[in-house]
């Protein structure tokens, strides 16, 4: 211990037993108690072989993809990695493990509700939790900081100011089979491939990487349905195709708008070609359509500015809901893993509150009361 002006300068010094180098820890700490708390602190980590003082930059670091176990390395792995490097260890990567709290966790995420999205939110949070769930495992923490502040934004989507009723799916559909076709024609002046894009992605109330990865094999003339058994989407080293989000295969029945699109691409080839491809014989993407077609700008000329490709699933969904096909179907459809998920397209009825307010009324009024105590009361036959 060195004696400041400012305070004490605790510091340790020791040998590496495994690397044989010399090794230097040091801290300012207003007393001598705060110094022998360092020191016990770094006993304790030679007796965990855990470095109990570092930073989760370094424990980052340290542990590699660990915290990744269980993840899809194209997909969810991938995105929660960007999370992590590009806001979680900005925010945090300089403070100690240790010293990460409930409060320094709940201050950084309401920063990033003021600047992101859901999406982004989430896959911000989701690898912060991971990351100290290792800390604890390590014994670096006792309990993990993070879980309680993500169930209350991830459950709740606290984060969303939005009202109930624009936070619905419904919120983000096309309202009609016309503002549809205006839009594929819009995006088919720069190619015929664009605007197909838009009517599979509508009509079958695809995902952007589903409509990517259909083959030709998959369209069922004979049955009227289009088989939707994997997806297409750009990964670590190009192009990724995997089964779908579910794991499981879908059918979709072929509405008879987009049967002159099917037919017309499926013509003339073999049943392993790509269904659709784009101008320059590729596959199309999400982003491809985007930036190929100024979306921006054209939903937004149609009076859809908040319209986005995944958009056009919730319009499929949508109409199909409307149609009245029946919700255990609407959701084999759509491949939801939760029924609770497929209700949210169904239209909001208030009628049966109306009914039962009706009938509530009538008990409530004098007269109902009136014959609710006369049968109440027993005559005297029966006594």
């Amino acid at each position: 211990m060195e004696r400041r002006s400012y305070g004490i300068r605790a510091r340790a010094r020791w040998t590496d037993p495994i690397t044989k180098r010399r090794v230097i820890r040091s801290e300012i700490v207003p007393d001598e108690a705060a110094a022998q708390g360092f020191f016990d602190q770094l006993r304790n980590s030679a007796v965990t072989g855990m470095d109990t003082t570092m930073t989760l930059m370094e424990f980052v670091t340290s542990i590699g993809d660990r915290w990744a176990r269980g993840l899809d390395p194209t997909s969810t792995g991938e995105t929660y990695g960007i999370g992590l490097k590009l806001r979680v260890l900005p925010a945090l990567g300089h403070l100690p493990v240790m010293q990460i709290t409930a409060g320094i966790i709940d201050r950084t995420i309401d920063e990033w509700e003021q600047r992101y999205g859901a999406s982004t939110i989430k896959n911000s949070i989701a690898p912060l939790v991971r990351v100290l769930d290792e800390a604890v495992r390590d014994g670096m923490l006792t309990i993990n900081p993070a879980k309680n502040r993500a169930k209350r934004s991830l459950n709740r989507n606290a984060f969303r100011t939005q009202p109930a009723e624009q936070v619905s799916p419904r919120a983000h559909a096309i309202p009609d089979m016309k503002t549809l076709t205006k839009l594929a024609k819009a995006c088919g002046r720069i190619d015929q491939s664009y605007s197909d894009f838009v009517m599979l992605a509508a009509l079958l109330a695809a995902r952007s990487s589903e409509v990517s990865g259909l083959q030709v094999g998959d369209v069922r003339f004979d049955t009227n349905i289009v088989v939707i058994s994997r997806q297409t989407f750009p990964g670590k080293g190009g192009l990724v195709t995997k089964p779908t989000k579910s794991r499981k295969e879908r059918r979709v029945p072929i509405l008879e708008p987009l049967r002159p699109v099917v037919e017309r691409l499926t013509a003339g080839k073999r049943p392993e070609d790509i269904l659709l491809v784009g101008p320059k014989g590729g596959v199309l993407t999400t982003a491809t359509v985007r930036d190929a077609t100024n979306w921006d700008a054209i939903v937004a000329g149609l009076g859809l500015p908040d319209l986005t490709r995944h958009g056009l699933r919730h319009t499929g969904a949508t109409w199909m809901a409307d149609a009245g096909v029946p919700l255990h179907v609407l959701r084999e459809i759509l491949g939801h893993a939760s029924i609770e998920t497929t209700r949210g397209y169904l239209h909001p009825d208030d009628r049966h509150l109306a009914s039962a307010a009706e009938q509530a009324s009538a008990f409530l009024s004098r007269s109902g009361q009136k014959r609710r105590a006369s049968r109440a009361v027993p005559s005297r036959r029966s006594i």
